[in-house]
């Protein structure tokens, strides 16, 4: 296809996503979240969950079987209305054709990744009109999916973060979050997360 084709192609795309609502960003019904972050409200500030709302999900990060030096970071993407999904972890960072972008959780600082995000989550292709190859989604419904993580440094500061893009046939989509910061402590043989840094 032409560099002609391959535009006249995407912006067919993007309308056709601007109606159907699966395009980041584009739907009709998309209604931009005020990100809004904090510790867990069942806990102090230095336990080891933390929880923040944007992008149409509320998101919950706990720490679990944390030895002082590795252990395994979870997140629970909640849809703040029904019918919402999320993409798949592996879809390519800007999408297909740019559409979509991929569920993602990066760890900088005193803190590192040992491996990639996963979850146990079923995917199903959806087929868009104009995008030239299938995109994988979750199903409408809670996700979670985990991360192993270890102690990387001498210090104690570090951050998650959290990207995704939320999406509904029936509601449009949310504006993508991109790299949504999460603080992280290391303290001794404990971890915890708190608010933004």
């Amino acid at each position: 296809m032409t560099t002609g084709g391959r535009a006249a192609a995407a912006v067919v795309a993007t309308a056709a996503l601007a109606l159907t609502g699966c395009a980041g960003g584009v739907g009709t019904a998309a209604q931009p979240d005020r990100p809004v972050s904090s510790s867990s409200s069942s806990a102090p500030a230095s336990s080891s969950s933390a929880r923040f709302s944007a992008g149409g999900m509320d998101v919950t990060l706990t720490v679990a079987a944390w030895n002082g030096r590795s252990g395994t970071l979870a997140l629970r993407f909640t849809p703040l209305r029904p019918t919402y999904h999320l993409y798949s972890v592996t879809l390519p960072a800007d999408g297909v054709d740019g559409v979509g972008r991929p569920t993602a959780a990066v760890v900088r600082g005193a803190v590192a990744s040992t491996g990639r995000l996963t979850t146990t989550a079923p995917l199903h292709p959806l087929t868009l009109q104009g995008v030239a190859e299938p995109l994988e989604v979750y199903p409408d419904a809670p996700l979670t999916a985990t991360l192993p993580i270890r102690r990387s440094a001498d210090g104690v500061a570090a951050t998650v973060l959290v990207s995704y893009a939320a999406c509904s046939e029936t509601y449009g989509c949310q504006i993508p979050v991109s790299g949504h910061p999460v603080a992280v402590r290391v303290s001794g043989s404990s971890l915890s997360l708190g608010p933004s840094s």
